[in-house]
């Protein structure tokens, strides 16, 4: 696949390119590509609105809320649902670990800002760099899917966990949500950015070609950090046969996420000043009725295969 001269002001183009034939890598450059933006792209806080989110999506799958008193994110990013967990007091001290340097340095930054008696460390999901039986928890939030060997990184889990401890990772896409949001995705972006070119009073909302070519860029490596998209139960058969008991899986968002994918996507296509507090209200209030019927309706009449996230929860042998 033929990429721009420099699209990652991270790497060089040969990286970029080798990139395509290497999850690993292309994880890498990807994610330090995004690490300083990611939580302004995906509304990530660290206030009562994030928290309240990342406390109820671990309740939902692991029933509990602890506290924990040393727990491991897994595949970090910018520590958005360690250091909710922790500020929610779920966990009391933690260590971020990431694929790629940028999101260690942004989530220790984070965890700094805040605080949070956080250490971190750049690691493969697959080779832990701790000893075994060091943490009571190891979480993470939409890392599954982006780690090669999902079953080898699910026995490093239980290595590293005290005996009786727990994972819950949080917020992978299932088969069929990962097709619907993929679509309605595609199909808003193609939408937003025709039709901003095409009428001219509509130009103030077009965001600038270069800025344009650069999402677009980012999507097309976005593409190749994405391996898996997950079905609940046989995510669950995964973590059994990595050693894990107690295994449980739970799915949420399904109308929350036919809005939500469009309305994402639609922000990240138009200049970001022309949408204001009025706006971030509107999707946030919107996004969160959606989710309550979500849980108290939809999930009680429909499959939980048919709904957009997958949670994981499972314990090591005592």
């Amino acid at each position: 696949m033929a990429t721009d001269p420099a699209p990652n002001p991270h790497a060089s183009a040969e990286e970029v390119e080798a990139a395509y034939k290497d999850a690993k890598l292309a994880n890498v450059l990807y994610h330090d590509w995004e690490a300083g933006t990611y939580d302004e792209k995906w509304s990530i806080s660290y206030d009562d609105r994030c928290i309240t989110y990342a406390v109820d999506r671990f309740k939902a799958v692991a029933g509990d809320v602890g506290p924990y008193e040393h727990a491991l994110e897994l595949g970090c990013g910018t520590g958005f649902f360690l250091l909710n967990l922790m500020q929610g007091d779920v966990i009391k001290k933690g260590s971020v670990t990431d694929l790629s340097p940028g999101m260690v340095e942004v989530a220790l930054r984070n965890a700094s800002h805040l605080g949070l008696d956080v250490d971190g460390r750049v690691a493969d999901a697959e080779r832990i760099p701790y000893d075994d039986n060091t943490f009571d928890l190891v979480v993470g939030h939409a890392v599954l899917h982006h780690i090669p060997d999902v079953e080898a990184a699910m026995r490093e889990v239980l290595r590293v966990l005290k005996p009786g401890g727990k994972f819950v990772f949080a917020g992978d896409p299932t088969n069929i949500g990962n097709f619907y949001a993929r679509k309605l995705g595609q199909a808003t972006w193609w939408l937003t950015t025709n039709l901003t070119k095409a009428v001219p009073a509509l130009g103030g909302w077009r965001r600038p070609q270069e800025e344009l070519d650069e999402s677009s860029r980012a999507a097309a490596l976005e593409a190749v950090v994405d391996l898996h998209t997950f079905d609940p139960d046989q995510l669950e058969a995964t973590a059994r046969r990595a050693g894990a008991v107690g295994v449980h899986a739970a799915t949420d968002e399904l109308s929350a996420a036919l809005f939500g994918w469009p309305v994402r996507t639609f922000e990240s296509a138009v200049p970001r000043e022309k949408l204001g507090f009025g706006w971030a209200m509107f999707a946030y209030r919107t996004w969160q009725n959606l989710s309550w019927v979500d849980q108290n309706v939809l999930s009680k009449v429909l499959p939980r295969e048919v709904f957009y996230n997958v949670s994981i929860t499972g314990k090591k042998t005592s």
